[in-house]
């Protein structure tokens, strides 16, 4: 069975996943196999005359590789292993890096490392381009077989080249391989009434963390929210819906999907047993907050349920079918993209918060300063949601003014 996939980027720690079924679309076989016939030429010239005897699954491998290389970058071929290396992102537990990249502009680029993993503790972060793995160049190589070389045993090293904005030359990062397993949900009371929420990927538990968190927070008297997607690279489709109609009322739509094929053409509405209560709320995202992130922001923002603050989110909604093919090895192929509720198209563009707060840029990893051991007083220091509590403040006053919410304001910029 086919399965779907909406994907910001391949991922190297979860892939964002939908399963379903996907109808093929017929195609003129004969118009098919009548080009196809310059290839099988090509394919005998190679196998009788070349100077080495290369085997055959090989060469057809590269051409399959050759032909998805010049769709998009996110469509690929997985030989088996890749196939079943895939089939193990969506437990979120792996041996890894704990970053998440993708092709922009034809470089391997970061969109996010995991907070807590051996990538987020290197000082890896958002936008630094990979130009060497382990010495090989990533020029021409594909997102899947750049996540195979970064995966690996639990205690192996491996070796990343990096280019960053403002550095005059490569540096290479010597990280050690651990097993990834990402806690998608972490939460703190802020005081005043106000509670602070982080999803860090959209797992298969994180609707039922995300309860437990929001539980928590109303037994302690939480008036006001801050969910924080920020450097969140996605996760399963099925999570980000669950998250969003969490706040959306009943019957509104979350997302939705358009395809060539009709059966891509997919709605997501909300129906929650269980809502949160309509407190004021304010969402945080940046450059890192990609894919799953950007469909919870989005419909939060198109129905006006809460605010988003911080910087332009990484812009990646396409959606992705895996299909399995008959020797084990699978096809990764982009087959439509998605919409927030109002028809905004985040692919390329990203969520502009109603509020920009710029921050600092991250001085070099050997001049970053040691986070704090109370993660609390680290998120005093952030500028961010120091903004985000004071939009919050405001939202409450003019609530209790009006007896209702406040509107959402013009776009700010903080710099």
């Amino acid at each position: 069975m086919k399965k779907v996939f909406v994907i910001g980027s391949l991922l190297v720690v979860l892939t964002l996943s939908l399963g379903g079924t996907v109808a093929s679309k017929s195609t003129d076989g004969s118009a098919t196999y009548k080009e196809l016939r310059l290839f099988t030429e090509v394919l005998s010239i190679v196998q009788n005359q070349y100077v080495d005897e290369v085997p055959l699954k090989d060469i057809i491998y590269s051409a399959i590789k050759g032909t998805l290389r010049v769709l998009d970058p996110h469509s690929s071929f997985l030989d088996p292993d890749s196939y079943k290396d895939m089939q193990v992102e969506t437990s979120g537990s792996f041996g890894g890096l704990g970053i998440e990249i993708t092709l922009k502009d034809d470089i391997l680029t970061i969109v996010s490392p995991i907070e807590g993993t051996p990538a987020y503790r290197a000082g890896l972060t958002t936008g630094d381009r990979i130009i060497k793995i382990d010495g090989l160049t990533t020029k021409d190589m594909q997102l899947s077989d750049a996540v195979k070389r970064m995966r690996g045993k639990p205690g192996t090293k491996v070796t990343i080249s990096v280019v960053r904005e403002g550095w005059t030359e490569p540096k290479d990062f010597d990280i050690v391989r651990e097993q990834i397993r990402v806690h998608s949900v972490r939460e703190h009371d802020l005081g005043n009434g106000v509670a602070y929420i982080k999803l860090r990927q959209f797992q298969e538990q994180t609707s039922h963390d995300l309860d437990t968190a929001l539980d928590k927070a109303l037994k302690h008297g939480a008036k006001s929210l801050v969910l924080d997607l920020r450097n969140n690279p996605g996760g399963l489709l099925t999570a980000a819906v669950e998250v969003s109609e969490k706040f959306v009322e009943d019957g509104k739509l979350v997302v939705y999907t358009e395809g060539r094929v009709r059966s891509q053409n997919m709605r997501f509405t909300a129906h929650s047993k269980k809502r949160f209560p309509p407190i004021p709320m304010v969402v945080l995202v940046n450059q890192g907050s990609a894919s799953a992130s950007e469909i919870v922001a989005g419909a939060l923002q198109d129905w006006q349920r809460a605010m988003v603050v911080g910087t332009q989110s990484f812009g990646k909604g396409s959606v992705q079918t895996i299909i399995p093919l008959s020797d084990g090895s699978g096809l990764r192929l982009t087959t439509a993209k998605y919409f927030t509720p109002k028809g905004r198209s985040i692919h390329g563009k990203g969520i502009t918060p109603d509020i920009i707060v710029e921050v600092p840029k991250e001085p070099a990893p050997k001049d970053r300063p040691l986070p704090s051991t109370d993660p609390v007083e680290d998120l005093k220091k952030d500028v961010q949601l120091q903004r985000a509590l004071d939009v919050l403040k405001t939202m409450r006053v003019m609530g209790e003014r009006q007896g209702e919410h406040a509107s959402t304001p013009t776009q700010t910029t903080v710099r």
